[in-house]
């Protein structure tokens, strides 16, 4: 190796320890904001507040059981809940649902209604993606204060209207903005 590319690596390694040492801090409950150049995303514990509202808003509205799923920006899983008596599969469609509202920048309502109109870019979309687009109302993409994207949320169980209302609603109530929100 060259003098300048051993310098170019040292530098690199340093640069990875302090990332890794940033990372660390916010594993052992440092604040994200004393951390620049990291990306905000979706915590646990903000994931498990929306699920607990999601499930709140079902049980007051007496909708049928329901499967939610937080995911950040990155579509990883922060939270995964079930409702006593979910039936199987609740889990892959709530996912699907976030998951294509992530991968496509828009709401699973409006893939469902681009689907309509152009129901080859939907079908190509979810092979690119292996199946994991499930385009109906239900996957929301949740914006932070200031509208930079943090996440989605994926709902289940109910009728796709329903799913999407308490999504919607769950998320405003964890003191984030849905995306798409009616006025």
């Amino acid at each position: 190796m060259s003098p300048c590319t051993i310098h170019d690596h040292r530098r690199l390694i340093r640069l990875r320890m302090g990332t890794r040492r940033s990372w660390l801090g916010m594993v052992a409950g440092d604040s994200t904001a004393e951390h620049e150049g990291l990306e905000m995303t979706l915590s646990l514990e903000t994931g498990r507040r929306i699920a607990r509202f999601v499930h709140g808003a079902a049980d007051r509205l007496h909708l049928r059981p329901l499967t939610v799923v937080v995911l950040d920006s990155g579509g990883h899983v922060v939270v995964a809940e079930r409702s006593d008596f979910s039936p199987i599969g609740r889990f892959e469609i709530a996912r699907g649902k976030a998951y294509g509202a992530l991968a496509l920048g828009m709401n699973s309502r409006a893939i469902m209604e681009r689907g309509e109109l152009q129901p080859q870019f939907v079908a190509s979309a979810t092979a690119a993606l292996e199946g994991r687009v499930i385009p109906v109302p239900g996957g929301v993409l949740v914006d932070d204060s200031s509208g930079q994207l943090v996440g989605a949320v994926g709902v289940s169980g109910d009728t796709s209207d329903n799913d999407e209302a308490v999504a919607m609603e769950a998320i405003a109530a964890a003191g984030l903005k849905p995306r798409g929100a009616r006025a």
